[in-house]
């Protein structure tokens, strides 16, 4: 069991910065622009909430891959909301504890919570690189992540049984930052910019 709120708190911070003209640029998901990113986000933050708190139902039991993320125009209203809640519904002991389901999937509530820290944390790390902000996740966090994601990828091994979560890993030096090391397990390349 970890706090979310650090994670919730960094993604948070970003939303702000993030003008109506970025929402249609490119971010490091090749099928997301910013806007899906963000729509994402609201999302799976409502829906990993509902999973903490064992509230199964329509937002548990959808898959994320159904349709293109839809961000609503009060996104600015809901979504620091809803990150709010989300770390707040990690807090309480009872959502580590047993099982729950989250994208239709039955798991236990201690994978679904790292799960969630997972997606926010690299969501986040996706807005920041894609609207040009600063992101600093903390240590913690990444370690979390890190623990999660390295089991699952093997950067020196290609192959599709080492595909990773979210994509091929993308190696990255041993000495680089932890942020860098996560986001390159995830299949990301650490030093994409909106350019490419």
């Amino acid at each position: 069991m970890f706090d979310l709120g650090p994670a919730c708190r960094e993604v948070a911070g970003l939303l702000g910065g993030i003008s109506d003209d970025q929402l249609t640029g490119p971010t490091p998901c090749p099928d997301y622009a910013v806007r899906e990113v963000l729509g994402h986000l609201v999302g799976l933050t409502g829906a990993f909430r509902d999973a903490a708190r064992k509230e199964l139902g329509p937002t548990t039991d959808t898959a994320p891959n159904t349709a293109l993320p839809v961000l609503d125009t009060d996104w600015r209203e809901v979504l620091p909301r809803q990150l709010d809640e989300l770390a707040a519904a990690w807090r309480s002991p009872a959502a580590w504890e047993g099982f729950t389901r989250i994208g239709g999937v039955d798991l236990p509530g201690a994978v679904a919570g790292i799960v969630a820290l997972n997606e926010v944390q690299l969501h986040g790390w996706d807005l920041a690189r894609s609207t040009g902000q600063a992101y600093d996740p903390d240590e913690t966090s990444l370690r979390a992540s890190y623990a999660m994601l390295a089991p699952m990828a093997d950067p020196d091994d290609p192959g599709p049984a080492q595909e990773g979560l979210f994509g091929p890993p993308v190696r990255t030096p041993q000495d680089a930052p932890l942020l860098d090391q996560v986001v390159g397990l995830s299949g990301r390349r650490p030093d994409w910019s909106p350019g490419e």
